[in-house]
Parts: structure tokens; C-alpha cells; sequence
């Protein structure tokens, strides 16, 4: 019924830099609540269960009202016992029951985008008030002073007012009845309209027996002629029993017009005639005017929301109080919500996302950033914002399986078409264009520009150069006007950087992103001679069909056989043009492209953890004002022309008045796909490789994820937070094919057993797969088992180096090696086995039969567990090596391991760089698996072994007369020493 909860405060009609002063912190206590402040509901986002303290409304009951503006008249106060006595006499009171009940239902309806971005709320879960300041009309026309966000917060408090006291008396004591409440796009309204409805519908506002609410924009559909009777029972069936006593009792009835903006109203006599008798039909506008005029039933309060340039539609004189919303300009406000939210039990249910301590960690980070009086905190000042911020949040860390419909780009593509789906501009201008169409051309421009000129900062003439320059007619600058005093800082607001404070940025910066992709995919990124000429195509074109009727005619009366002729040359200009539009697609794929594999961005953080640290900061020292900042990084912009391109989002596009034909999708898809396929076989580094993972994911096109993935045979993501939702794109876009692939690389990749989980369908079709440093422990060795026995399972190569197996961890891999048939290499180094995890191991190889290589080096492996292992290699099929370096093995343990012969014992032991009195041939293989994990080992046991192993170097070299034997162990010595020299120092 309402749309999605409307904005901030409004610039002023002279200059960009007059922006519209926020309000302070308010002052004393009210009501808090919880509220997705701009999305829920059937439009708007609402929540209604008190969760602070619920202070109940307390109205004066022996007022009714005026005519128009501020008259009063005292009432009997028994009048509404009388009327509620009446009411149960003829049933209506039943019928009440009935309406709050609907209402109920139907005001506590909750979006797909509610239930489906994050955890949502009922209508009696929580809701946080915005702030609500009382205002005047000569404030709302006034200019306001050209202020930056630091200087608004410093301005004298205006008045603060609560929801509960709208219809106080005013400050000349006359009761007020008509309110207007009014805000920019996001600030909260129709969120309020909706807190007030389900209250009253729970019996939260007993000064009213009767609420009955109205969309203006349902009213603009509708021009034939009703009465307002009819209307009632038309909306409102349950009702019927109780419209005949309207206007004859003295029935306390509240009417809530949401959105005003909608309507044309004309107060004026010779617009719009009087109107007293409710029975009467009259134009839906009509009986809006005259509620307002309180011709028609005067003794009704009505509160109206509008957004701020309609708010001179309606005479001063009608209006008792006006009020305006704006938003959270209290930080404590947002910091409530934020923990409200995110708080929720859903964000760990079935045991993913985090524990309650992390939890709060999260919602820790966030608050300090707010504290920090980063961009965010501006921002946040909408509460569609923080219903952003938290749906982000939930989307990047308590996402477990990624749904194919829930992308990044949906979530922005759903936030917008909660804000403005349905909302043209300006409903008096003829244009009707829609307001999210006008901000593609618009700030869809500016957005553009500063992505390729990679700046987020923008000054009054850049504003300017995008808005104005192409202004020509009275229209085009009313629309204009409308989109700076209402949808303007729900997109930009003044920048808080130090030295900035004069320039834009874009509110949240993933926007500028988002609407500079939609800019391009829109083809709004036109030369003039591609405009003129389109429009010239479009005139010809019509004409050529007006020409084809009149030639067919003329023909079969006149032989005229040049008139064919000249109509086909008609034909020409626009197949022609047809032709030269087809290469908007081409350029639009390239922009893509080129965008993608930028290889200044090579070595950025992937794009998930960018928008993470914009959104809970980076934690550490402050960067110095003085210092340079780092070079702007616009790496979603051409994810998000990809996930634009989605069949979902274009299907939401279309909704707000953006279209985007599918002809136009398959093309530019067409000419991106051999771009992007030979860009991605370059070998990118991790983050790169990602970035690129998330884009086919966004992209929704799975026949050409799978061109694409097919020829993907490494993926190396090394390094790389894999997050659920990371482990869940790369299984979702690797799931496109079933191709083997040879190599994949998660070595330090913060994975558990719930990410191996989510990436079996992946694993199982690895040949090699390196899952090095992940503190993977015998919950995830549970996992990697289930892997190995499964019938699908191709891992023939398998590194857990570097991870906490422990004992229990051996034992689940020992039942995988006895039952695996793939496996051939298993490097087990530096995994905490000890003597009994070997041992276990030991007694499970007899049944394997295909390993090749086991490395069992830096595990504390005495000799007893050492020659056990090696007996049972020595009697295996094919198993030829086992590393047993930096194990405590005695002297007498490595005599007996280098007594080992291939030719006669079927294995090799590497134990030592030794080889009796020869050098190892696997010396250099050992020193470099030294060097490589030595950041992860304990320094000091690895000074000892080396210790050592240079003293066995040097009593082996000693025992030998050959000379070329010496200069081997001469070089291998030196080799030694240096790592020691190195390490003694802190170098290495």
C-alpha cells in the first residue's frame, strides 16, 4: 500500500552547495524501535514492537476541531463514549474489530527482498523512531545556508517532536488536526505512516476509534467520479456497517494519506467545488481537497506524507502542523539498529555464520567506525541506508549457499525498486518520467565520469556539467528542481574528509559504481551524433511506414514505377543506422572487459573485501591528513554491468522505468565472451581471479559461465579470506561444467570444515589440490575424509602441510588412505602427528594400493614410529618415498633408514641432506621446503636441526677421500650456513 520509505532533507532551489541543514541529536527520551527504514512492507520497510520502553500515546480527548487551519470548537467530552455506545448498537463495533485485523495482516506483509536479504522482522518485532523535528512553511521555502554535514550538526536545536504528540495543540493552544509529514527519499515516512497504522490496529492509539489509511498513489489511478462513502467500502469492506454514521457522530476517525506527491491537487473554487456530503460522488482528488479543506467531514484528523517539493501543494492555511523526518541523525540511533539487526538468531541458524562473540565483534567494528565520523555515518543518516548496510553485512558474512537469484547486484537492484518503484518525478510534469530513469541519465552521468576519471569527490561545476548543461526548456528545469529538493542526498552528500568539506561524494560508495554501470548497460553513454541521429531514424523510420501506405496506393491507380524506388531509399537511413546501433553493444562489451582485467587493479584486495572494509573500516592507525591517499579503486563497476545484465535484475529495471531489451543482453554478451575467455587464461593473481569468479557469479548467465570456466584448468586463490560466500561462488560458478581440473590452489585460505563442505563438488574433480596453512584439525580431516572415499574422488596430490591434524585428525585420514583408489601424493609435514598419529597411519597403508609418496617430515617422530612407517612402505606396492626430515631420529635410527636400498627394499627414506657418504640427491628439495615454512615453524627448533644437519654434513665429508664428493658437501654446507646466518639475524 505505501511505497518504500522516502528520504532526507531537500537542497534548496540556488546553488548545489545549499544543502538543506540536518538536525541535530534530539534531546530527552522516546520510544525506540526497530526498523529496515526503507524497503519492507508492500513498498516500504516496517517494524512495530516496542523494545526500549513503550510509551503509550496520551491525547487530549475534549477538542475536536476547526475549519481549516487552527479553529477549535469544545466538545462534550462524553460524546466519545456516546459514539462508541452507538457504535456497538448497530454492530460497528465488531466491524472495527474486523478492519484492525485486516489492516493487521496486511500492513505486516513483508517483501521477498525482506525475507530474502538477511534476517526480517513482524510488524511487532522492533523498530527504531526516526528523528521527527517540527517545521513551518517559511522554513521549508527559505533558502537554507550553504553547510556542510560538521557545520548542520552544530545548529541550534530545533524543535524535536514525537509521533504521539502530532495532534498536541499548538503553540497558540489550538488543537491541530490536518499534520503534514514530510522528508526526502530514505528518511522514513512511510515507515512511520505504517508503526502508526499496526499500533492502532493493536489498540497502541486510543484517541482514535477509527483509522482508515489511503495510498495517493492507488488515488492517481483512479479519476472517475466516487464518493467518499464508496471509496471507503470499495478499500475497505469489513467497513461497511460503519461508513453511514460517518459525519453524523462524533466518531474520532484518523485518515492517513500516504504520498501526496502523487496527486494533482487544486485547492482552488473554480478547480475544485465544495464538497460536504460524503455521499456525493466526486473525483478521487476532489475529496482529498475537501478532507484537507475540512469541508468534508471537519471533525476527521488526517496526517499527509509527501516528499518535500509537494508540500506546497496544500495551502498553509489547511495545515495545523508540519513535521519533518529526518532520518537518524542521531548516531546512537544507528548504532541501536545495528545491533538490532544483526543480532539475530537467523544470522547463525543451522549453524552458519558465526557465534554470538563474533556476533558482536562485527557489530563492534561497525560502531567504532560510526565513532570515527567516517562517509558511513553520513549516510547512515538514511535509514534505507542502514537497511543496506546490514543486508550487505548479512550477505557477506552469514551467507552458507548462495541462492542463484542472490547477488550483489540484486541487492542493490532490489534496494532501489524498494525505494522507487513506481515514483515518477514529477507528477504535474507530461513527461511522466520515472524518477530512477532520471537518475540514470543523470547521476548515472556524473557517476560515469568519475569512474573513469577515477575520483569519488566532486565539486559545484562537475554537478553542474552533468545536471544543467543540457537544460533547454521550462520542463526540463522543473524536473530539475524537483530531483534536487527530493531525491538528491539520497545519492550524494557533502564529503567529511578534511579539505573536502565543500565537495559531493556518493552516500554509499558502491552507488557510484552501481549507477555508473547502469548508465552504460542503459546506453545512455551516447556521442551527439549518435542522439541525433537515433532521433532522426526514429522520424524517418515512422514516416517510411506513413509513405508505405500511400505508395501502395497510388501504384495500382498511377503507373509510377519511381515510387517504389524512392520509398525504398526511405528504408535505407534507418536499416542502416540499425546497423552502426548494433555497435553500441560491441562498446558496451569491451567497457566491460577492458574494465575486468585492468591490471593496475591486479593486486587489490578482491572486491568482496573491499566493500567489507568500506563498510566496517580498517582497523589500525589513522591515516595522517598529510599523507596521499591511495589511488581511487573502481573494480565492482563492471561486476555490476554483468549483474545488470541478469535476467532478474533487468525484469526489476524494467519496474522503475529502466529497460533493457534482451536482444540488446544477448549481444552485448555475445561480443564480450571471447574477450573475457582469453583475458582469463593470462594466469591472474588470486584477488584477480576472484573479482573474476564473482563477476561470472553476478552475471546470471550460466551457458556462458561455462565457456568460460572451461578453460579454467588452475585456479590459484592462495591467500584469499575464503569467506561462506566466497566458497560458495566458486562452487556455484565451477558447478556450471563437470571438466577436471588439474590444479587448485586454497593454501591460506582461512578454511574450515564448513567451507570443505561447501566446496566437496569441487574438490572431487581436482587432480592437485593444495589445502597448506588453514588450521584444518580433525573436524575438517572428518571432511577431507568423506572426500577421499567418495566414488567421484580425483585428487591424485594432497597438501595439508602447516595444519593442526593432530592424532584424531590421522586417524580419519588413515581410514581415507585405506579405502581411496586416486590418491598417489600425500604431504602431511609439520601437522602435529607424533609417534601415535604415524603409527596409526602406519597400519592403514597395507591397504592402500596406490600412494606413491608420503611426507611425514617436522612431526616429532621418534624411531620407533620412524622404522614402523618405513616397514610397512617397504612391503607396499607402490609406495617409493617417505620424508621423514626434522623427526627426532636417533643415530642409530638414521643408520638404520640410510641402510635402505630402492633396488632391494623398495623405498627411500629422506631423512637427512646425507646419503651415507654421499650428498643426497633430494638435498636442495628439503632446504627449500625449509625456506618456504619457515614463517610458520618454530624458529628455534629449525636453528637446531639445522645445527645438525651441518654437523652431519661435516662428519660425512670428512669419511670421504673423493674430492668431488667434498665439493659436494662443500656446496651444500655453504648452502647451510647461510640459511643459519640468515636466521640468527632476522633476514630470512
Amino acid at each position: 500500500m505505501s511505497r518504500a520509505v522516502q528520504c532526507q532533507s531537500c537542497l534548496p532551489w540556488g546553488s548545489w552547495m545549499q544543502l538543506h541543514e540536518s538536525l541535530p541529536r534530539s534531546r530527552g527520551t522516546r520510544s525506540v524501535y526497530l526498523c529496515a527504514a526503507s524497503v519492507p512492507g508492500i513498498t516500504g520497510s516496517y517494524f512495530s514492537r516496542k523494545i526500549l520502553r513503550t510509551s503509550s500515546i496520551s491525547f487530549t480527548r475534549g477538542c475536536v476541531h476547526y475549519q481549516g487551519g487552527n479553529q477549535e470548537r469544545l466538545v462534550r467530552p462524553s460524546s466519545s463514549r456516546h459514539a462508541l455506545s452507538h457504535l456497538r448498537n448497530v454492530a460497528s463495533s465488531d466491524a472495527i474489530k474486523k478492519h484492525q485485523k485486516s489492516l493487521s495482516a496486511w500492513f505486516s506483509h513483508q517483501p521477498n527482498e525482506e525475507r530474502q536479504f538477511g534476517p526480517s522482522f513482524s510488524v511487532d518485532a522492533v523498530h527504531v523512531d526516526p528523528v521527527i523535528r517540527e517545521s513551518s512553511l517559511e522554513e521549508i521555502l527559505k533558502p537554507s545556508p550553504d553547510l556542510t554535514i560538521q557545520n548542520q550538526l552544530q545548529q541550534s536545536c530545533r524543535q524535536v517532536i514525537s509521533l504521539q504528540n502530532l495532534f498536541d495543540v499548538d503553540c497558540c493552544g489550538r488543537q491541530v488536526k490536518n499534520v503534514v509529514l514530510y522528508g526526502t527519499v530514505g528518511t522514513g515516512k512511510s515507515t512511520l505512516v505504517k508503526k502508526m497504522v499496526v499500533d492502532w490496529c493493536h489498540g497502541r492509539l486510543p484517541r482514535f476509534e477509527l483509522l482508515i489509511p489511503f495510498s495517493c498513489e492507488d488515488l492517481s489511478h483512479s479519476h472517475a467520479p466516487i464518493s467518499l462513502r464508496r471509496l471507503i467500502t470499495k478499500k475497505y469492506q469489513h467497513l461497511r456497517d460503519v461508513v453511514p454514521i460517518l459525519g453524523t457522530s462524533n466518531l474520532n476517525v484518523l485518515f492517513i494519506l500516504n504520498g501526496l506527491e502523487r496527486l494533482n491537487l487544486d485547492f482552488r473554487l473554480a478547480g475544485t467545488e465544495l464538497c460536504c456530503d460524503p455521499s456525493e460522488p466526486v473525483p478521487p482528488s476532489a475529496i482529498v481537497v475537501n478532507l484537507l479543506r475540512k469541508y468534508l467531514l471537519p471533525e476527521a484528523s488526517i496526517i499527509v506524507t509527501t516528499r518535500p517539493s509537494a508540500v506546497r501543494r496544500i495551502p498553509g492555511k489547511y495545515v495545523g502542523r508540519y513535521a519533518e523526518i529526518c532520518g537518524f541523525s542521531d548516531t546512537n540511533l544507528q548504532k541501536l539498529y545495528f545491533q538490532m539487526r544483526l543480532s539475530q538468531p537467523s544470522c547463525i541458524q543451522d549453524g552458519v555464520g558465526s557465534s554470538s562473540g563474533e556476533q558482536e565483534n562485527l557489530v563492534e567494528m561497525l560502531s567504532r567506525n560510526l565513532e570515527r565520523h567516517n562517509q558511513i555515518t553520513a549516510a547512515c543518516f538514511l535509514p534505507s541506508y542502514c537497511w543496506l548496510v546490514c543486508t550487505t553485512l548479512h550477505f557477506l558474512y552469514f551467507t552458507k549457499m548462495v541462492p542463484p537469484s542472490q547477488t550483489l547486484t540484486g541487492i542493490y537492484t532490489s534496494f532501489l525498486r524498494l525505494n522507487f518503484s513506481g515514483e515518477v518525478l514529477d507528477s504535474t510534469d507530461p513527461t511522466n518520467i520515472s524518477m530512477m530513469k532520471y537518475v540514470a541519465k543523470t547521476v548515472g552521468k556524473l557517476a560515469y565520469e568519475g569512474v573513469m576519471s577515477r575520483k569519488t569527490c566532486f565539486s559545484e561545476d562537475d554537478l553542474q556539467r552533468c545536471f544543467e548543461v543540457e537544460m533547454k526548456t521550462e520542463s526540463e528545469l522543473n524536473l530539475l528542481e524537483v530531483f534536487r529538493s527530493d531525491v538528491f542526498r539520497f545519492f550524494l552528500s557533502p564529503c567529511v574528509q578534511p579539505g573536502k568539506e565543500h565537495t559531493f561524494v556518493f552516500t554509499i560508495p558502491a552507488m557510484q559504481e552501481y549507477l555508473a554501470a547502469l548508465y552504460v548497460v542503459l546506453g545512455e553513454k551516447k556521442t551527439l551524433a549518435q542522439r541525433v541521429g537515433k532521433e532522426l531514424s526514429d522520424v524517418v523510420g515512422k514516416v517510411s511506414e506513413d509513405v508505405a501506405v500511400v505508395v501502395n496506393i497510388i501504384s495500382k491507380v498511377l503507373p509510377l514505377r519511381f515510387l517504389p524506388v524512392l520509398f525504398n531509399l526511405l528504408k535505407i537511413f534507418p536499416r542502416y543506422f540499425s546497423r552502426l546501433s548494433g555497435k553500441d553493444q560491441d562498446a558496451i562489451a569491451h567497457t566491460m572487459a577492458e574494465e575486468l582485467f585492468k591490471e593496475e587493479d591486479y593486486y587489490n584486495d578482491d572486491v568482496l573485501d573491499q566493500i567489507n572494509s568500506s563498510i566496517l573500516g580498517v582497523e589500525g592507525p589513522m591515516r595522517h591528513p598529510d599523507e596521499v591517499p591511495d589511488d581511487e579503486v573502481f573494480e565492482l563497476f563492471p561486476i555490476f554491468m554483468g549483474g545488470i545484465l541478469s535476467r532478474r535484475n533487468r525484469a526489476i529495471l524494467e519496474q522503475l522505468g529502466c529497460s533493457i531489451k534482451n536482444l540488446a543482453a544477448f549481444e552485448i554478451a555475445k561480443a564480450m565472451k571471447k574477450t573475457v575467455i582469453r583475458n582469463s587464461r593470462k594466469g591472474l593473481p588470486p584477488s584477480e581471479l576472484m573479482d573474476y569468479l564473482f563477476f561470472l557469479h553476478e552475471f546470471q548467465n550460466e551457458r556462458f559461465t561455462a565457456e568460460a570456466i572451461r578453460s579454467l584448468r588452475t585456479v590459484n586463490l592462495s591467500s584469499i579470506k575464503m569467506t561462506p560466500l566466497k566458497c560458495s561462488v566458486l562452487a556455484s560458478v565451477m558447478g556450471t561444467t563437470s571438466h577436471e581440473v588439474e590444479e587448485l590452489n586454497l593454501s591460506s585460505c582461512n578454511l574450515d570444515a564448513s567451507s570443505l563442505r561447501i566446496l566437496l563438488s569441487v574438490l572431487l574433480r581436482c587432480k592437485t589440490l593444495h589445502l597448506q596453512l588453514n588450521s584444518l584439525g580433525p573436524d575438517a580431516c572428518k571432511e577431507i575424509r568423506n572426500l577421499l572415499l567418495h566414488d567421484k574422488c580425483m585428487v591424485s596430490s594432497l597438501r595439508l602441510t602447516n595444519n593442526p591434524v593432530g592424532e584424531q585428525g590421522a586417524q580419519y585420514l588413515a581410514e581415507a588412505l585405506a579405502g581411496n583408489r586416486s590418491l598417489t601424493r600425500l604431504s602431511l609435514l609439520h601437522t602435529a602427528l607424533g609417534d601415535r598419529g604415524a603409527e596409526v597411519l602406519a597400519q592403514h597403508l597395507a591397504k592402500n594400493q596406490h600412494l606413491q609418496e608420503l611426507n611425514l617430515g617436522y612431526n616429532s617422530l621418534t624411531d620407533t614410529a620412524a622404522l614402523q612407517v618405513v616397514e610397512v612402505a617397504k612391503k607396499h606396492t607402490t609406495l617409493d618415498k617417505v620424508h621423514l626430515y626434522f623427526n627426532d631420529i636417533s643415530e642409530d635410527g638414521k643408520r638404520a633408514l640410510d641402510s635402505l636400498r630402492m633396488d632391494r627394499d623398495g623405498v627411500r627414506a629422506l631423512v637427512f641432506l646425507t646419503a651415507g657418504t654421499d650428498v643426497s640427491d633430494y638435498w636442495s628439495n628439503i632446504l627449500n621446503v625449509v625456506q618456504r615454512n619457515l614463517p610458520f615453524w618454530d624458529r628455534e627448533r629449525v636453528r637446531q636441526h639445522l645445527s645438525l644437519i651441518l654437523q652431519d654434513l661435516e662428519s660425512s665429508r670428512r669419511q670421504t677421500a673423493n674430492p668431488w664428493r667434498k665439493a659436494k658437501f662443500l656446496r651444500v654446507e655453504s648452502e647451510v650456513k647461510k640459511m643459519l646466518g640468515k636466521l640468527q639475524h632476522g633476514t630470512l
